[in-house]
């Protein structure tokens, strides 16, 4: 996939100047910290963490930026602590200075830690360095295809349950029992057809994202449940990771659909959207061609038994005369957001999750994001 001619420029520089320089200075590195280099060069975080002033009052701030650092550190490490952090940064003095400490004195305690992190939670910083990041690497490419599913994030908070008067939208007042002869029941708009009219931010605020408890079935056909939250992903041709969205756990994948599609729209240019059977929707299709792309959504029978029968005799028909349909062999690159939800979880922290409250679990998903998708970028910059 061509990328733009910035990232391939930092790809030559990775290889031929940052790491020999390194390594002649802080000594031989292994593949993490090669990895760690990387994702610092690619999405340095100095431009979006401010420290206070010198001039204030006050003990001095501890260097945000390098506290940013090991953030990353501990995603591509996949730490599943801060202590653990901790505690490779001052074994590892390669790392400790990759993140901005010289001596193991200058390293802040747990506590610092926290409060940074919180910092980095309010002000959405690893989300802005990701958008940052995507926009830069795309600036003049086209990607094809936009695959679209969401995962399970397990929480270590206690579910809140939302009265049902307050997720229900209000309706106009009328007598119950059935309608009179010639009256007109007004429907409430839905939660997509709200969407398809409102701009991203009233979307995002109208979903909803406190801890809740979620259930699926999962590919064996079995249901099983969990509590916490679910991460909605847009992922690019070579798992390169666009947009994502953490909501409750009970939200359905579909309501995800709009808002992800404009966020997408907003960073990079492509042509197909690929989702599976629960995105299936007519609000969500014609949404997705008004925006300029084309949608391929996996029909959802809904115990419609004639169309299930139809659809098998279809397929076995196709298969018979050796027809292969354009639409399903680029549906099959939708794999592509499944493997970017298993990396995030077994390689970059998302097992982890060890904050509470949206925003810090959603801190701490990005800061995974942001380090699998500076790796994947470098990959795809390497020169064949």
């Amino acid at each position: 996939m061509p990328l733009s001619a910035e990232l391939t420029t930092c790809w030559h520089r990775f290889q031929d100047v940052l790491c020999p320089s390194l390594a002649e200075t802080l000594g031989p590195l292994n593949k993490n910290h090669r990895r760690m280099i990387a994702v610092i060069d690619l999405a340095p975080p100095e431009a979006f963490v401010h420290c206070n002033s010198r001039h204030s009052p006050g003990r001095p701030q501890q260097s945000r930026t390098a506290i940013a650092r090991a953030f990353i550190a501990k995603a591509v490490y996949n730490l599943s602590t801060t202590r653990a952090l901790i505690d490779r940064v001052q074994n590892d003095p390669v790392l400790r200075r990759l993140c901005g400490w010289e001596t193991v004195r200058q390293i802040p305690s747990e506590a610092t830690f926290s409060r940074s992190f919180a910092a980095f939670a309010e002000h959405r910083i690893p989300e802005r360095i990701h958008e940052a990041l995507i926009k830069v690497a795309y600036a003049d490419t086209c990607v094809g295809h936009i695959s679209r599913d969401a995962t399970a994030i397990k929480g270590r908070e206690t579910s809140k349950t939302v009265k049902a008067s307050a997720r229900k939208a209000v309706k106009p007042k009328r007598k119950p029992g059935r309608p009179r002869k010639g009256e007109e029941v007004i429907k409430a708009p839905t939660r997509l057809q709200k969407q398809r009219v409102s701009d991203l931010d009233t979307m995002l605020a109208d979903l909803p994202v406190h801890c809740d408890v979620g259930k699926k079935k999962n590919s064996k056909g079995f249901s099983e449940s969990w509590k916490g939250y679910k991460l909605h992903i847009d992922a690019a041709d070579g798992e390169v990771p666009i947009s994502c969205i953490l909501t409750s756990a009970s939200m359905h994948d579909s309501q995800a659909a709009i808002p992800l599609s404009v966020m997408s729209g907003k960073r990079i240019d492509h042509l197909y959207e690929l989702m599976d059977a629960a995105y299936d929707s007519k609000d969500i299709a014609e949404h997705s061609r008004s925006l300029g792309h084309v949608p391929i959504i996996d029909v959802n029978p809904r115990n419609n038994k004639a169309l299930k029968a139809h659809r098998k005799t279809e397929a076995l028909a196709r298969r018979c005369i050796g027809h292969t349909d354009p639409a399903a062999e680029r549906y099959k690159v939708r794999s592509t957001v499944e493997r970017v939800n298993g990396q995030l979880k077994d390689n970059y922290g998302g097992r982890f999750i060890r904050v509470q409250g949206h925003a810090k679990v959603f801190c701490h998903l990005m800061f995974g994001v942001l380090a699998m998708t500076a790796e994947r970028l470098m990959r795809l910059a390497a020169p064949d």
